[in-house]
């Protein structure tokens, strides 16, 4: 029996540090720069994170004193979480799978085609309702004129595999309507005005640039749906060793009461 609910609390304590990265990677979502406009999907991991602290350290507590009662309420809520994990892990694969980016020839970066991402993300994410504060949120944020200390030539600027989707939809004209660079959020002399709605709606005012475009849509998704994925794969590793720490703790619990049964 004390073996078992040592056992117990020793997993019970892995699947605690288990929640410092799901929470670290809630945190690191909501607190990057380039998605610090959009409050959709920032804090549900956060949150995950903290109950499965919560849950984990009263499970270590009921091992360790011996409350079965408290270990049967723990192994329950531990059940539910990792079910709600998975959950947002299945959602969050599929929400983020369709991928707008295409390649610009002699370009290092990539451009972005809002119909290229899946309908739940431009109807949740950048629906004309919500739109209006997100460009505003962009338009007083740093994003764009940081380029203009990251780049001085052209050549530099059209060269970089460091632009985030972001500052490629939203900073600069789509390259198909031809305009000149001057500086990374400064073009002149478009010469095909036709190739893209957008075109018509860049401004030079540094206050709107491509605010409006739907170019900058589809690049504030491609910082969702890349910064996802990298969070995607540190959750999968760790929903991976909460269920087999929780498998464990089920069977250890088990063997527990059949002990204690057997005694009595």
């Amino acid at each position: 029996m004390a073996l078992a609910n040592n056992l117990t609390a020793i997993l019970n304590l892995l699947a605690l540090l288990c929640s410092i990265p799901i929470s670290a990677s809630g945190i690191w979502l909501a607190s990057k720069p380039d998605n610090e406009c959009v409050n959709l999907l920032r804090w549900p991991v956060v949150v995950l994170g903290v109950l499965i602290l919560v849950v984990c350290t009263c499970g270590f507590i009921g091992a360790y004193q011996h409350k079965e009662t408290l270990l049967a309420v723990y192994l329950c809520c531990m059940a539910i979480l990792i079910g709600l994990l998975l959950v947002v892990l299945i959602f969050a694969f599929v929400v983020t799978r369709p991928d707008g980016s295409y390649q610009v020839p002699g370009r290092g970066y990539k451009e972005y085609r809002l119909e290229g991402f899946s309908d739940w993300l431009r109807e949740n994410v950048v629906d004309y309702r919500d739109w209006g504060k997100i460009r505003a949120c962009l338009a007083d944020s740093n994003v764009c004129p940081k380029l203009n200390q990251q780049f001085i030539t052209a050549d530099q600027f059209f060269s970089s595999s460091s632009i985030t989707p972001l500052q490629s939809g939203c900073c600069k004209p789509p390259t198909a309507c031809g305009y000149n660079f001057v500086n990374p959020t400064l073009w002149l002399n478009p010469t095909n005005m036709d190739a893209d709605a957008d075109c018509y709606l860049w401004n030079n005012d540094q206050s709107q640039l491509c605010y409006n475009c739907n170019s900058c849509k589809a690049g504030l998704l491609g910082n969702l749906r890349k910064d996802w994925r990298k969070a995607n794969l540190i959750l999968i590793i760790t929903v991976v060793v909460l269920i087999w720490v929780y498998v464990i703790a089920c069977s250890a619990f088990r063997n527990a009461q059949t002990e204690g049964r057997s005694r009595k």
